[in-house]
């Protein structure tokens, strides 16, 4: 195995979990060498914009480990969010070295408001980018010719990556692990983490059982993500009401007009929803997913999945499949810049 190097942008003002969390999750990244070997995949290296330690917004201290003048060969590149990138004096310095070094980087991520750099490096023009949600408007508004979805946790668009930024930094570092090593890596990071492997790329920042919290401020507020983690048990209204201490009748009326969807249409939502991401995970039969879920049979799963989406679910994981194998050609393909 060769080890790939992936160097973090350092900077005064950055977000630090933007900075740190992608950092552990390469760090964690391993491979079995032998019965009693274990090799690190990657090597990180923190790049500062000078030799001097730099504080996050938190005032978290960190040291880097080389300055943008003697910054070594970078497989990947990464640049977290933070408000000092958002200084001009900053974002020139950085966009400037950026662009330098861009042509020999196999991948440029960026984490949140790192996007403002790489926008101002000219390296995103006319490409789909994503960042968090409250700074997708400045930035379409700062640099015009981006493409900019502001709800996508993260999108890829050639050797670009951006992201949400926080927690979906974890997010795209898994994805890039995946594309480097295989599923199987990246799900040893994520147990490793304790985070889910992995959420799709596209799902939206503000997720369904997120908005049914901020929109709840009473008995309903923790029922979403309650739901979402017990999706294998008896889910049905009677259940549900009975948790929420409230009868069955009274429960569907102020469910129905809180949310404008009645508990059954929201059960299967989220249970659909988890369903389609576990039939990426490879290994894994139809009924298997069907039945960790939550759905009382696999036919019962196969017919709510085609309503829903159009689509059987084995057509579904074939379509996904061959979109992976399309992105590996890509990948591989000479990168023209």
């Amino acid at each position: 195995m060769k080890q790939k190097r992936v160097g973090f942008l350092g900077y005064e003002g950055v977000m630090a979990l933007d900075l740190a969390g992608p950092i552990d999750a390469f760090t964690t990244a391993e491979i079995d060498e032998s019965a009693n070997q274990r090799e690190s995949c990657y090597e990180v290296v923190i790049i500062g914009l000078s030799g001097k330690a730099f504080t996050s917004e938190s005032g978290i201290v960190f040291k880097p480990d080389r300055t943008i003048l003697n910054a070594p060969a970078l497989d990947t590149l990464i640049i977290p969010g933070g408000k000092g990138l958002r200084r001009p004096d900053i974002q020139k310095k950085a966009a400037e070295w950026i662009r330098h070094r861009a042509a020999s980087i196999r991948r440029i991520a960026s984490v949140c408001t790192g996007v403002y750099a790489l926008a101002a490096a000219g390296l995103l023009d006319g490409r789909q980018v994503t960042t968090h949600w409250r700074h997708a408007r400045d930035l379409a508004k700062r640099f015009p010719s981006l493409n900019v979805d502001p709800n996508a946790l993260y999108l890829k668009d050639g050797p670009f990556y951006t992201c949400a930024g926080v927690t979906s930094g974890i997010d795209l570092s898994l994805a890039l692990i995946e594309e480097d090593f295989g599923p199987r890596v990246a799900l040893s990071v994520a147990r490793e983490l304790v985070v889910y492997l992995k959420r799709p790329g596209g799902q939206e920042q503000f997720s369904e059982p997120l908005q049914f919290q901020v929109q709840s401020s009473d008995r309903f507020a923790d029922l979403a993500v309650w739901m979402q983690g017990h999706l294998r048990q008896d889910l049905s209204v009677r259940a549900l009401a009975e948790r929420a201490c409230l009868s069955p009748r009274h429960f569907g009326r102020r469910f129905r007009d809180a949310f404008g969807s009645t508990p059954a249409t929201f059960v299967e939502d989220l249970r659909l929803g988890q369903a389609r991401q576990r039939l990426t995970i490879p290994a894994q039969s139809i009924e298997s997913v069907a039945a960790s879920v939550g759905f009382a049979s696999a036919d019962a799963f196969r017919r709510a999945f085609e309503r829903r989406f159009g689509v059987k679910p084995s057509t579904f994981r074939k379509l996904f499949y061959l979109n992976v194998r399309r992105e590996v050609g890509q990948r591989q393909a000479p990168v023209h810049r």
